[in-house]
């Protein structure tokens, strides 16, 4: 990376804004994000590995939902449940109660697992669609990798307890969030959000401690195991702002509730976002190799958002880099460089930016000039 010069607001320096964040006694792993920004509102032991029960079948969900999106499965293609899997599952945990010989729909098993977090219907997604549990797993680790997901590892579709198999970080959860809600928004509201569901005339209520209680809150997925503890990977969106939060290891349900209310409360009351460059701004230039121009300018690729803690007002730092200089050709709205945004007291971060312009290849006569004229300088 090529950092290309900085610039400094002129804001006074503040101090960072994590009074209201849960106590670590309270919630020993605690994240949380501004989706829409990508700014790390509040952070604490984010890379730890821990188990995460139930809120394996997030990856269980996305994955279907990236099936959904390119064919691969329909919603109303439907599983027969096997004898085995009725007898193993049906009724085992949190459960649709799953009959020998029913034929069940994707869309119905995706309702179980996404409210009710119905460990045989994610069973019955995984055989059904897959073919068998290990080759299901197989693709959710391979999917894991391709998000980036680098501290995780999925042994069952369900967060079974399966002797420590099954891993993830609340880094890579806020990952496999992002990914769930901006590449499939649609299937986001059809299939999370739901306060009960029922099947076979048996309904049930969803155990999310925020949807249906703090404005603006869909999601996304708890778990608890012994082992595990209480987690939650929730997210709620309110005012043009979408907030993702991640806590594990608390000690009781009741203390999860709270904390879970109380922190997603408290980052949207305690950050005033403010765009300081709208989408399409001009952002300085980038060299490039090989182009009949020497380089290309770059511009924002959505609005440049700062969360700024109220009452406060940190130093902002701007720096542009990318990996250069940049192979031509280059087509404008290609995302080609970043933007790393550093708020004292805060984690940095990067939002994209893209070529304003197009810039072709150089022909022969070109690049001999643009040799010749990069020896002499």
């Amino acid at each position: 990376m090529l950092a290309l010069g900085s610039v400094a607001l002129a804001l006074p320096a503040g101090l960072h804004a994590d009074a209201a964040a849960p106590a670590e006694s309270a919630a020993p792993i605690a994240l949380l994000i501004d989706l829409d920004s990508g700014q790390t509102l509040h952070a604490r032991d984010i890379d730890r590995r821990f188990l995460p029960a139930s809120v394996t079948k997030v990856m269980t969900t996305y994955l279907a939902f990236e099936m959904l999106a390119d064919g691969r499965l329909q919603p109303d293609t439907r599983y027969t449940v096997s004898d085995r899997l009725a007898q193993d599952w049906s009724g085992k945990g949190s459960s649709l109660f799953l009959k020998a010989g029913e034929k069940v729909s994707v869309d119905t098993l995706i309702h179980g697992i996404t409210t009710v977090s119905a460990n045989d219907g994610a069973i019955l997604l995984a055989e059904g669609t897959a073919g068998s549990v290990n080759k299901w797993t197989a693709l959710m680790n391979r999917t894991a990798r391709d998000l980036g997901m680098r501290d995780s590892h999925f042994g069952t579709p369900n967060g079974w307890p399966d002797e420590g198999a099954t891993y993830t970080t609340a880094h890579d959860l806020a990952i496999l969030a992002g990914a769930l809600i901006t590449r499939h928004p649609e299937l986001y509201r059809r299939y999370f959000g739901k306060r009960s569901f029922g099947h076979d005339g048996i309904g049930q209520d969803n155990h999310d401690p925020i949807t249906g209680i703090v404005p603006g809150a869909d999601g996304i997925k708890t778990g608890f195991t012994r082992e595990a503890g209480y987690n939650f990977l929730g997210s709620a969106q309110r005012g043009g702002r979408r907030l993702v939060m991640v806590v594990a290891g608390v000690d009781s349900e009741e203390i999860r509730a709270k904390v879970s209310r109380d922190y997603i409360e408290w980052g949207f009351s305690a950050f005033d976002p403010k765009v300081i460059f709208a989408k399409g701004a001009p952002l300085g230039s980038a060299l490039v190799q090989d182009g009949r121009t020497g380089s290309v300018k770059l511009r924002a690729a959505r609005d440049i958002v700062v969360d700024m803690p109220k009452m406060v007002k940190p130093q902002v730092t701007l720096r542009m880099h990318y990996r250069g200089p940049l192979k031509a050709p280059i087509r404008a709205g290609e995302q080609v460089a970043a933007l790393q945004v550093s708020i004292a007291g805060f984690s940095p971060y990067d939002v994209p930016l893209e070529a304003a312009e197009d810039v072709p290849q150089a022909n022969l006569l070109q690049r001999i000039r643009n040799a010749v004229l990069g020896w002499i300088a």
